[in-house]
């Protein structure tokens, strides 16, 4: 059929498969060197991760990274053109690591077991914090000399407290929160300042949005207190102290025993 075209007609067809091809080949080019991309960005932040244990937060360098890597220290610039700017993506696969955690133990609970997904929450938190120290100490230990975390890393800090925020909202809707009275009433100013807080936890008055806070609080100050060795010689049982004091906030927010 072809042949029995003009060949200005033949030259168009020609000229059109051809930029087909190139297409195609620059297509292919393109993943391919988006692949090794990721690659590599994950290789450095890996050996990162690993120097975190060494030499912690303040100490991560790109040029020891880029040593350990077999790279020249000029070559990494192109993935990270600072340190801190490795530093924010290893906070923020950090929260979305630990975020992931907390969503994966929040799914496998029936969905009215209320006390049951505040707990599976609250041992996922542990879980991952004492498997990774060092991820878990940039995220919630001492600032960084210098350092300001950006807004690119807030999305990913918040997933663990959406969760949180969900199966307390979904608790109280669904009627199954009876906290417990004599606690002190929110101050006016609580509204306001807890704004952010309170739009985690639609419906939810004010004095659960307060307990609600004194539990979460309380998750982390507990397995910082205990991945930073305050309760060496202290407490020996964690594990069963630790589920014991997250049953008492459940209780204290008006969870069923």
């Amino acid at each position: 059929m072809l042949s029995h075209e003009s060949p200005e007609c033949q030259e168009r067809c020609s000229r059109i498969f051809l930029v087909l091809c190139y297409g195609e080949v620059m297509n292919a080019s393109r993943t391919a060197r988006e692949r090794v991309r990721a690659e590599l960005t994950r290789e450095i932040t890996d050996i990162a991760r690993r120097h975190l244990a060494t030499d912690g937060a303040p100490g991560l360098s790109l040029r020891a990274v880029a040593r350990e890597m077999g790279m020249v220290s000029s070559a990494i610039y192109r993935y990270f053109p600072s340190r801190d700017d490795l530093l924010t993506a290893l906070i923020i696969d950090g929260y979305n690591a630990l975020g992931e955690a907390v969503e994966d133990a929040d799914a496998v609970c029936p969905r009215d077991d209320f006390t049951g997904r505040w707990l599976a929450v609250c041992r996922a938190v542990r879980e991952w914090a004492l498997a990774r120290p060092h991820e878990y100490a940039l995220l919630y230990g001492s600032p960084v000399p210098g350092y300001q975390a950006p807004e690119d890393t807030v999305v990913a800090a918040i997933r663990d407290t959406v969760v949180y925020g969900r199966i307390i909202s979904e608790a109280y809707a669904a009627g199954a929160l009876t906290p417990p009275g004599g606690t002190p009433a929110p101050p006016a100013a609580f509204a306001g300042d807890a704004a952010i807080v309170r739009e985690l936890m639609p419906g939810v008055p004010d004095d659960v949005v307060a307990q609600a806070l004194v539990a979460w609080t309380g998750l982390f100050g507990w397995v910082s207190f205990e991945l930073f060795g305050q309760f060496n010689n202290a407490i020996l049982n964690r594990a069963t102290a630790f589920d014991h004091l997250m049953r008492r906030h459940a209780a204290l927010l008006g969870m069923p025993a």
